[in-house]
């Protein structure tokens, strides 16, 4: 007898039942609390939320021992502090029609519940209006003590062996060091909305940040990405009835190869939004070399009643009553800003069926204006002649856009990447010099110095020894400042900072045979002939024979095609040759 899924096996016993309200509770926990990082963004939102103007994070063994958020805020009396762990309790909320202009970080009332049902909790705080503080214990779903305890005002929260009870979450925690990193890097990306808030973060004995409270955006900026960061960034400030766009961008043509450096926030709450990056990419199309991708910090202030934050249960993702409108907006923001901070003649009002618009005068095409875009007089396909003796096969024809090789062999033209080819000719070059450990170095002629980030501060300390391999010495220098002193002899000494940088940002979450193939796809991309390079016959002839020699010259160290093939008989049908 065939059963269906989930089906009793006695037909007559009940087959829906009403879950145990301790089995309901860790699952609706799940949903909020998924590893030490939500732990912290909900007590960090509470904090916020409870006008804190300095809020401490301490953790051990990256948050998956203890973690322990301390705050100077309002704190609370005695009989919130015990109603706040039962689910759906807020303060935030009063009735129906609130929902509909969310202005807090936190209104759900599930995060004390959910991270109490997890693990074991320590709750300490005292309000302004109490000579007593209140401290509450819980183990689970247990409650172990109420009772007074001498505490400053604010609240503090320790959260203890986090999935103590659900060992099958608990396993799938990530190493220590991942764990940290996910925590700081949060953390130095929600201190940007809240600069006027001094934030600290220690890990074990170990302060890994701690950043006061300061006046701007700029401020806080220059605290967690140093000064290199905020030099190359453009103030954008666009403000439109109600709606208002304020941050910063890149100036280009600097740019990144990802998008972790795009951060949006709405209304002061950091979230992910395809609409709000698809205007920013539209803004910067043009503007930067290909496969590059603006660095952003860009706030978005909009009436809290055209947009919804109760989309998501981590309250990550928002939904606009309007997106079209406010991808207009902000591509329409970012642009002039962009402009502006480029020194182009830019905006004049003019007034158009009773409402102030803005114009561009006579602006040009990003590609023209100088610094940006290629322009050559050379035709887009360069044609070499053939020496008398005809060469053998393959036979080099041309450069097509400087950007690709044309050749001909015995079954038909190849069309090569210039860039991919050349970057897996240098590849396998440098597995081989790596293999055998004898990197040419450099020394600078003087320290080349820069700032790191908390979250970089910690991939240095976890790969020193591979990029050290590869050739890099780096030195601190106190604070969050380090200097170049040694590097690959491939490269220029200018290039060898932006290099290294480079390497930190693609080494996490790595293994170590992982990490090494890394480096030296790296070291072979930034050292690579690039697309729009001109090519002599020469070079190109050699890069075709180099390749040939390759283990795999389909495909770059990153996993990029490096040739397509028309094969002859495709060119004859489609000539009817056939």
């Amino acid at each position: 007898m065939k059963m269906s899924l989930g089906a009793s096996a006695n037909p007559s016993s009940p087959q829906i039942r009403v879950l145990p309200e301790e089995i309901s509770q860790k699952i609706a926990a799940g949903e909020v609390i998924e590893r030490p990082f939500s732990v912290v963004k909900e007590l960090v939102e509470n904090s916020l939320d409870a006008s804190a103007s300095d809020i401490k994070v301490e953790l051990k063994d990256g948050g998956k021992s203890q973690i322990r958020v301390t705050d100077n805020g309002r704190g609370m009396r005695r009989e919130d502090a015990q109603i706040c762990f039962e689910r759906h309790s807020t303060s935030k909320i009063f009735k129906e029609s609130d929902l509909e202009k969310i202005d807090t970080l936190g209104f759900r009332g599930e995060a004390l519940p959910s991270i109490s049902a997890v693990s074991r909790i320590i709750l300490k705080t005292t309000s302004q209006d109490e000579e007593k503080g209140t401290l509450i214990e819980r183990e689970g779903e247990e409650l172990l003590r109420v009772s007074d305890v001498g505490f400053p005002q604010g609240t503090g929260v320790e959260v203890n062996d986090l999935f103590f009870n659900l060992p099958a979450r608990r396993k799938f925690l990530r190493s220590e060091r991942s764990e940290l990193n996910q925590i700081v890097r949060y953390l130095a990306q929600v201190s940007l909305a809240h600069h006027d808030v001094g934030f600290s973060l220690h890990h074990e004995s170990r302060v890994v940040f701690n950043y006061p409270p300061v006046g701007s955006l700029k401020e806080r900026l220059f605290q967690v990405y140093g000064k290199s960061v905020v030099d190359n960034l453009i103030e954008i400030r666009h403000v439109e009835e109600t709606q208002r766009l304020l941050g910063y961008g890149s100036r280009p043509p600097s740019g990144r190869k990802d998008r972790k450096h795009q951060l949006f926030f709405v209304n002061g709450r950091l979230v992910r939004d395809k609409i709000l990056q698809a205007a920013l990419n539209q803004a910067y199309s043009g503007f930067l070399e290909k496969d590059f991708y603006p660095e952003a910090y860009l706030f978005f202030v909009i009436p809290h009643s055209d947009v919804d934050v109760n989309v998501h249960p981590a309250k990550t993702e928002v939904r606009f009553v309007d997106s079209s409108s406010i991808f207009r907006f902000v591509a329409r923001g970012l642009e002039r800003s962009l402009l502006k901070g480029l020194g182009v003649k830019e905006v004049y009002p003019t007034q158009a069926r009773g409402k102030t618009e803005t114009r561009i005068e006579e602006l040009p095409h990003p590609s023209v204006i100088k610094g940006f875009g290629r322009h050559t007089e050379r035709s887009s396909f360069e044609l070499f002649p053939l020496d008398e003796e005809r060469r053998p096969f393959p036979r080099v024809l041309g450069q097509y856009m400087d950007l690709y090789i044309v050749v001909a062999d015995e079954e038909g033209i190849r069309i090569i990447d210039q860039h991919n080819a050349h970057e897996r000719i240098l590849y396998e070059q440098y597995t081989e010099i790596d293999r055998t450990k004898a990197w040419p170095r450099k020394l600078t002629l003087l320290p080349v110095l820069f700032d790191l980030s908390p979250s970089q501060e910690l991939r240095l300390e976890e790969n020193h020894h591979l990029l050290e391999d590869a050739g890099f010495r780096v030195d601190a220098m106190g604070g969050s400042s380090f200097a170049l002193k040694e590097y690959p002899d491939i490269f220029k000494e200018e290039e060898a900072k932006d290099v290294f940088l480079s390497l930190l940002e693609e080494m996490s979450e790595k293994k170590i045979e992982d990490k090494k193939n890394t480096i030296l796809a790296t070291l072979a991309c930034k050292t690579a002939i690039k697309a729009g390079e001109s090519l002599s016959f020469d070079k190109m002839t050699y890069l075709v024979e180099e390749l040939e020699k390759t283990k795999n010259p389909s495909l770059c160290p990153h996993g990029r095609p490096i040739q397509v093939k028309l094969d002859r008989t495709t060119i004859e049908k489609g000539l009817k040759r056939t």
